[in-house]
């Protein structure tokens, strides 16, 4: 009875309001315990996010520009480019960048580990197990799916046909020292896909040469950006263009910027372009063999500055193309 009264006058009255001789008799305060919430949404998201490389876009601008190029050449003369259409190809780089740098991570995890620069990769890292990898690419694919639905019957077949080489860009590191020239073939697929976008089909004559003019520029940004694992990747057996290359890296790469000049100054004169066209071509091609003369190929930090700055060359590329429509009236 004693403690049951002692009970309710510690409900009742505050202890410090009560005689010090009661305080024996009331019970011992209990300690709160933390409050144990459930993992934000954010902090899931995290891991997804940086295996679709959302934090580092420069790889979405060098898939996005080639598209850029084609849709305003594509444009009718004196008009501006279809800003929706731009930015449906920049929704659909973002999400089919993030798509191949799944597939990337998943066929390559066991290399990642043992590479300094890509062993916190969530995949690499087990921050992400495989199968949620394959589920979370089954949504990058079908949301891609859904951009590209929005496009003519013309455009939705070329974009598909790039799949193939999405799919077995990644293996071409183990079976070839030349991957840096599947991943143009891959990454300038947007340049056939924009123009058949605006004009319905494809003018081969003008298209082709844009677009091995942007696989002889993705062979020089992604040899640049290959020299910062030269090391690791000689040890794990990674191959790549910097490790065929060696030290005539640079002449060489001086000889894929010469035939990218080439191949866009025969695009433009077999797409009618106007003078500004060819200043965007000059201005990219001296910007290229700049990055590329002054990039330091034993420093990583150096590569990588260079190859970001590539964005640039495709930047300078598309001003040129638009100039060059606003000039066709």
């Amino acid at each position: 009875l004693d403690r049951r009264m002692a009970w309710i006058c510690s409900r009742a009255v505050p202890r410090a309001g009560l005689p010090p001789s009661t305080h024996a008799l009331l019970p011992a305060a209990r300690s709160r315990q933390p409050i144990v919430r459930s993992q934000s949404t954010a902090t899931a998201a995290q891991p997804y996010l940086q295996l679709m490389r959302l934090d580092k876009p420069i790889g979405t601008w060098l898939l996005y520009l080639p598209c850029t190029w084609s849709i305003t050449m594509a444009t009718p003369a004196g008009a501006l480019p279809d800003v929706k259409m731009l930015a449906l190809f920049g929704v659909g780089a973002v999400i089919m960048r993030g798509a191949g740098c799944t597939i990337n991570d998943m066929w390559d995890a066991d290399f990642d580990k043992k590479v300094a620069r890509t062993a916190t990769r969530p995949l690499a890292s087990g921050a992400i197990t495989h199968f949620n990898a394959l589920v979370f690419l089954g949504a990058q694919l079908s949301a891609g799916l859904a951009v590209l639905l929005q496009l003519n019957w013309s455009s939705i077949l070329v974009g598909a046909a790039s799949l193939p080489l999405v799919a077995t860009y990644p293996a071409m590191k183990r079976i070839t020292f030349w991957p840096q020239a599947f991943l143009g073939l891959t990454f300038n697929w947007g340049a056939l896909v924009g123009y058949s976008a605006i004009a319905g089909t494809i003018d081969w004559a003008a298209v082709a040469p844009l677009y091995a003019g942007g696989v002889a520029w993705t062979l020089v940004y992604d040899t640049l950006y290959a020299h910062q694992d030269k090391v690791d990747d000689a040890v794990v057996g990674v191959r790549s263009t910097a490790l065929l290359f060696g030290e005539n890296t640079k002449p060489v790469l001086h000889g894929f910027t010469a035939a990218m000049a080439s191949l866009w100054t025969l695009a433009g004169v077999l797409g009618e372009q106007e003078w500004p066209y060819y200043a965007g071509v000059a201005a990219s091609t001296a910007l290229a063999l700049r990055l590329t003369q002054r990039a330091d190929l034993d420093d990583p930090a150096s590569c990588m500055a260079a190859f970001k700055a590539h964005k640039w060359v495709g930047l300078l590329m598309f001003a040129g193309a638009l100039g060059s429509t606003l000039c066709r009236l």
